[in-house]
């Protein structure tokens, strides 16, 4: 092979590029570096190397070379066929996503096969047109993700359509008229797909499996949002004809193999319309001056058996859904409010865990127990809280209640709640010592009236009587989540499915730190886990009241990752816990169940569970818990929308909650509803999207519409049926001028809250 200077002369285009196939083929599917390419070509002069790094980048393009980073290549052992998952685009520009993780392919909606989101497909690719991305076509649908869809019926004289919302489909689902179910225009129906298109049939057909009801109606809607996501919205009668069959009766074995509470002063704290009363706190005085605080969870694993009919349907749907004006219960009514539900002045079974602490809240023992418990009594947060406020507490200063006068705390229990207060404190106080991320986001609430209609809508923080049993909850899942995985160097943990939550994104990180930089704050994004934590915390405290704080802590909880569920534990980086699981809440979700039939196992010297059939619920749990989340917001879209629907034509104070290419996000200031300025209404100039400043910027005047900025909005338009609150900008809403920190974007560039549980997901 030639060599050398003299022979880099007489090498041309042809020449490299037969030796770089030549190269590659012999090679297989092992990459190669530029600096292995170029020793063992001998290609040793600057031009002969641009040239041979020219012809991989054509190579590539042609997919002869696949490129493995941005200075190695290897040859494209991929075939033309490939199989994934489709995604469909209102846009009609459709993506496939490959099994194997490599670049997604841009599909065409005339080669897209009718394909659905979610589908699993086999593509062809096809021959790539010169100047063109790479494409593929559909040409097998192998798995229909679902075949129940939700939409509103249209009955015309021949057939029925199904008219799907958000363009799920490119045409309307057809019904013959003989399987309506009696629906009629206008209905919301659940439609169950009789015949898929293929090369003999284009259209999609359907039978009516349900009618839920004519559109608006508040029940019809709420069950719409449920049906959309696949999520249940009634209970299988034999499920609840099982849950009827369990009495609750405690037996003398159960009092014989439990530890009793009885007389120990025990209580709930939970929201005031809560019926599902699944954790309760003991707290006495012990003789060695150490305070005992009972964490008592509903014993949900004595009465649902694993592989029952009522396990079954749990596991189906994992956690309960907290729609805006009621809950989906994962358990029969008569388990999660009745059986199970730790109700006032009535004998409970419970999985307890049962800490020694001193005055400043140290665990100096622990013990996790099958109890029996009585509640003493029932509290409603706003009852604890105000009690802790009648007694001194100043709610948000993180202080505890001062020492009694003469006459004592005042109110029922308070020695006994504020002692807890106190405790749950200093835990906090450690928590956040040891690298606890603090956000502390408000929750949008609505009030409702019997029609379902929302007749106030505002949003609520988290107070002290929250945080007290908060701390307390986060204090029993970390240690049995401790009691399992912490074992002795050199030992194996047995399975346990754990709540991890992984370090942040450090591209979003930075994001965010370039973010902040703009009003004025500074933030490191390098170092260790903790120095995050503390960079974060930092920069929260810093914004908290000012006007952008909002926003800001909006951006950062964009740079966290999701916490899931998984037999293989990380931590949990927004608590700062080595170890942590879920055990507390066992009514609402099966994760908790699974834990609580572990450690009931492990205690009674059981083998380590099956590991591979444990993480795939921790999967399905994790999948399951998302969709129960959209399902809740968009519920709150919708009542925010209805309830907006009666301010039409009225102005609000508003600051820009998001930016994106079609238009501005803004949130009212005084309810936190949030709708749209779409793009062509702001007809002052053309508007390019600065996607890494958060930005709109003007081409002619470069004004800019910035997060966070304060704006003027006028309620325009309210959607009900897509959900979408429009709004104009009024009064003297003149953007700001571009900063001189922040360059305009190059012209040719262009281009969300409610848990009715009261608890956070941790």
């Amino acid at each position: 092979m030639a060599k050398g200077k003299k022979a880099g002369k007489r090498l041309g285009k042809k020449q490299v590029g037969e030796m770089l196939v030549q190269f590659f083929t012999q090679r297989g599917d092992r990459p190669a570096t530029f600096k292995d390419i170029f020793r063992t070509l001998h290609l040793d002069t600057h031009p002969l190397k641009m040239l041979a790094i020219d012809l991989m980048e054509e190579m590539a393009w042609d997919d002869f070379l696949s490129k493995v980073s941005d200075n190695s290549y290897r040859l494209n052992t991929n075939g033309q066929v490939m199989e994934g998952r489709f995604q469909r685009k209102t846009n009609g520009k459709n993506t496939f996503l490959p099994d194997d993780g490599s670049t997604p392919l841009f599909v065409a909606e005339r080669n897209s096969m009718s394909a659905l989101s979610g589908d699993r497909v086999k593509v062809s690719v096809m021959a790539r047109r010169q100047n063109h991305i790479k494409e593929a076509q559909v040409i097998e649908v192998i798995e229909h993700a679902k075949d129940t869809f939700v939409g509103k019926l249209r009955v015309e004289k021949d057939f029925a359509f199904l008219v799907t919302p958000g363009s799920l489909y490119t045409s309307d689902i057809i019904i013959p008229k003989k399987r309506l179910k009696g629906g009629k225009t206008g209905d919301k129906a659940v439609v169950k797909i009789t015949q898929w298109p293929d090369a003999e049939h284009k259209n999609i057909m359907g039978e009516v499996v349900d009618v839920l009801g004519p559109t608006g109606d508040n029940n019809v809607e709420m069950n719409t949002i449920l049906a959309q996501y696949g999520l249940p919205y009634k209970y299988p009668k034999a499920v609840e004809e099982a849950a009827e069959k369990i009495t609750g009766e405690i037996t003398p074995a159960d009092e014989a193999e439990r530890e009793d509470f009885r007389q120990t002063f025990t209580c709930t704290i939970d929201p005031h319309d809560a019926k599902d009363f699944d954790d309760a706190l003991s707290i006495k005085r012990l003789d060695n001056g150490l305070w005992e605080v009972g964490v008592h969870i509903a014993d949900v694993s004595h009465y649902v058996k694993e592989g029952s009919i009522i396990d079954r349907e749990a596991v189906k749907r994992a956690t309960s859904i907290y729609l805006v004006d009621r809950t989906i219960p994962m358990l029969p009514e008569r388990l999660c409010n009745f059986v199970c539900s730790l109700r006032p002045d009535e004998d409970k079974l419970t999985f307890s865990v049962v800490f020694n602490l001193d005055e400043d809240a140290n665990v100096r023992s622990y013990r996790i127990v099958h109890a029996i418990i009585r509640s003493n009594r029932r509290y409603a947060y706003e009852e604890v809280q105000e009690l802790l406020e009648q007694n001194g507490v100043v709610d948000g200063t993180g202080q505890p209640a001062p020492a009694p006068g003469k006459g004592g705390y005042r109110g029922d229990n308070a020695d006994m709640l504020i002692q807890l207060d106190r405790l749950a404190k200093k835990l906090r106080e450690q928590r956040f010592k040891n690298g606890a991320v603090k956000f502390d986001r408000e929750e949008l609430r609505f009030d409702i009236d019997e029609q379902g209609h929302p007749t106030r809508c505002y949003f609520k923080r988290s107070k002290d009587a929250n945080k007290l049993i908060e701390e307390f909850m986060l204090l029993a899942n970390r240690t049995v989540a401790e009691s399992v995985g912490k074992v002795k160097k050199g030992k194996t943990a047995k399975t346990l499915p754990y709540r991890v939550h992984d370090n942040p994104d450090p591209q979003k990180l930075e994001t965010l730190r370039e973010f902040v930089v703009k009003f004025g704050y500074k933030m490191k994004t390098e170092g260790t886990k903790g120095a995050t934590a503390r960079a974060l915390n930092k920069l929260m405290d810093s914004c908290e009241g000012k006007p952008e704080g909002n926003v800001i802590q909006l951006v950062a909880l964009r740079a966290m990752m999701k916490a899931k569920y998984s037999i293989h534990n990380i931590g949990h980086f927004g608590l700062a816990f080595d170890y942590y699981t879920h055990f507390t809440s066992p009514i609402r979700r099966y994760p908790d169940t699974m834990v609580h039939r572990l450690i009931t196992r492990y205690q009674q010297g059981g083998r380590s569970a099956n590991k591979d059939h444990y993480e795939e619920l921790c999967e399905h749990c994790s999948d399951m818990e998302q969709v129960a989340a959209n399902a809740e917001r968009d519920s709150i879209k919708y009542k925010m929308v209805e309830f907006m629907g009666d301010h039409v034509g009225e102005e609000f104070d508003a600051h820009i909650s998001g930016i994106q290419s079609f238009g501005i996000y803004c949130e009212i200031d005084e309810n936190h509803c949030e709708g749209m300025v779409p793009m062509r209404d702001l007809d002052d100039d053309y508007y390019d999207f600065d996607e890494r400043n958060y930005c709109l910027v003007g081409r002619r005047r470069h004004n800019r519409y910035q997060l966070g900025d304060p704006i003027r909005i006028m309620v325009a338009h309210a959607n009900i049926e897509k959900r979408q609150l429009d709004f104009t900008i009024v009064g003297s809403n003149t953007p700001a001028k571009s900063r001189p920190d922040t360059p305009a974007p190059d012209a040719a560039a262009k281009g969300k809250k409610g848990n009715k549980g009261g608890r956070k997901k941790k």
